[in-house]
């Protein structure tokens, strides 16, 4: 409440700013004298000299050694891929389908819209990028980009590809999977990166998609030679 804040504020002036403590002790009030937001008017208020000489900034003031400063650069990353990324993502959905199917895991993938661009870039070499903002003096804001698009076909292609399979023997399309709103094109502009970070991307659109296929691969062999879970027997009574 209003009251309670005054209490609250008169009582911290009093402990805390000499100040205010003698002023309180020379018109003969005492904090707990104030009872309702009408003794206000029992508040020895001072002139501005008063509070020019003894301003309590002190009081508020952080010390220099408790100070935490913050580096706050921003980031806009454009999709950024590796063997870690979630099978719910088209890339990893596809270097997945590709390795089990290579594997006999999978007969088939259906896919969505496979005209859709993305500017897809290795994470590895974006986690490069954050390092450098950091490195800067100053914060800044940057796109993290490749600068080059591929479609999801192109995609599969090179996914299929890297197996030694063709995509459309395997690849279907299900209207089904196609997003309500789509936007067909995505790509970023890493320009101010380049310049001022010295940054760009070291890995390649067909490297990436290898290195995802090839760690798919691993676990698609290790899921071949697992084995097969016991099959419950009949119930006894």
């Amino acid at each position: 409440t209003q009251l309670q804040r005054l209490q609250w504020s008169v009582q911290h002036a009093y402990d805390n700013v000499p100040m205010y403590k003698q002023r309180f002790d020379e018109k003969g009030v005492h904090p707990s004298d104030i009872k309702q937001l009408s003794d206000i008017s029992k508040l020895p208020f001072t002139y501005k000299n008063d509070l020019r000489d003894n301003y309590p900034y002190g009081m508020f003031a952080t010390p220099m050694d408790q100070i935490v400063r913050l580096h706050a650069s921003s980031g806009i990353l454009f999709n950024h891929e590796s063997p870690r990324r979630g099978e719910n993502f088209v890339t990893r959905k596809v270097t997945r389908a590709a390795a089990r199917i290579k594997l006999g895991l999978q007969q088939q993938l259906a896919l969505g819209n496979l005209e859709a661009r993305r500017d897809w870039g290795f994470a590895g070499d974006y986690v490069e990028a954050m390092w450098l903002m950091l490195q800067q003096d100053t914060p800044d804001d940057y796109v993290i980009a490749t600068g080059e698009t591929h479609s999801v076909r192109e995609l599969c292609e090179t996914a299929f590809n890297h197996v030694g399979l063709n995509y459309r023997d395997f690849v279907v399309h299900d209207s089904r999977l196609e997003r309500p709103a789509e936007v067909d094109l995505l790509v970023g502009d890493a320009g101010k990166a380049r310049r001022t970070l010295g940054w760009k991307p070291q890995v390649s659109f067909a490297e990436l998609i290898a290195m995802m296929v090839n760690a798919d691969l691993e676990l698609a062999e290790r899921e071949r030679s697992r084995p097969p879970a016991p099959s419950a027997g009949p119930l006894t009574g």
